[in-house]
């Protein structure tokens, strides 16, 4: 919603101030600029990105205007299905999880987390280095070095759209550029025609110029926000995942599972953070 609101009001804003200076809204429609540019720059976005890339920046415009999916209540979710892991790892020795994280998909720990479950992405992250713990011989400082490996590789991966689309975003005014020497060429050529009058020739000057304007408009008004937005996403999951990363080294590192949980809350960014007080009335069953 918040997105759509933003698009409404920089085209609003625009068109409106257009139509108060007396200008005519249609003058600002002109199809063939808009077939130049948005056909240049799709070319370009395609030529210059993988499939997958491109797949996943599709994927991923819908959910810059969608509300982020990582609420105070997710992470909540999230640290208390933590410390019931960690609980029942120490309770039961470390064997005792091996059903869970082998098949979380049976497990009835994981069932009473519909939010974590839905998330495969979380759910294998956490299975994996609860695999590791499980089966022993590794130490904190080791574990703590493959998950930082990992948190690097997905987060430039995760960036990528984001990156895709400035990419294009950087281009678009380059492109409006295009579409308005194209429309200068042909009025150009008209001027070699004494049976052109100059309202045909002034209507054709505005038209190229209309083409730099959609390209400067698009690009700082559409594409560029749209992939700030979405790198937005992108740090977001990274920080759900740096959460995990925290409670589980705490874990191998000795601490108590609700200090433990207690590290991963502090990872957290303030909007989202839990109080001490409300993250132990959480674990308690209080809420």
């Amino acid at each position: 919603m918040k997105g759509l609101i933003g698009i409404l009001i920089v085209f609003g804003s625009v068109a409106g101030g257009f139509v108060l200076s007396h200008g005519q809204l249609l003058a600002l429609w002109q199809p063939f600029e808009l077939l130049i540019i948005g056909g240049a720059a799709g070319g370009a976005f395609i030529l210059a990105n993988s499939p997958t890339t491109l797949k996943r920046a599709m994927a991923g415009i819908p959910k810059a205007f969608s509300g982020s999916a990582y609420s105070k209540a997710f992470y909540l979710e999230l640290l208390k299905l933590m410390y019931e892991l960690f609980t029942k790892a120490r309770k039961e020795g470390v064997m005792a999880i091996e059903n869970d994280v082998e098949t979380p998909g049976e497990s009835e720990l994981f069932s009473r987390y519909e939010k974590i479950q839905k998330d495969h992405h979380i759910m294998e992250f956490i299975c994996d280095y609860m695999r590791l713990v499980v089966s022993g011989g590794i130490s904190p400082f080791e574990l703590d070095n493959l998950m930082t490996a990992e948190l690097d590789s997905h987060e430039k991966e995760a960036h990528e759209p984001a990156h895709a689309l400035q990419q294009v975003g950087d281009a678009l005014p380059g492109f409006g550029i295009v579409a308005a020497v194209l429309g200068i060429v042909i009025t150009m050529g008209m001027l070699g025609d004494p049976n052109t009058d100059n309202a045909a020739i002034g209507g054709h000057v505005a038209a190229a110029l209309v083409g730099t304007f959609l390209g400067i408009l698009f690009a700082y008004g559409l594409v560029s926000p749209l992939s700030h937005a979405i790198g937005l996403r992108a740090e977001e999951e990274g920080s759900v995942f740096e959460c995990i990363k925290a409670c589980i080294l705490a874990q191998q590192q000795g601490y108590n599972p609700q200090i433990a949980v207690e590290f991963g809350r502090k990872t957290m960014r303030s909007s989202v953070r839990p109080t001490f007080s409300e993250l132990e009335e959480y674990l308690r069953g209080d809420r």
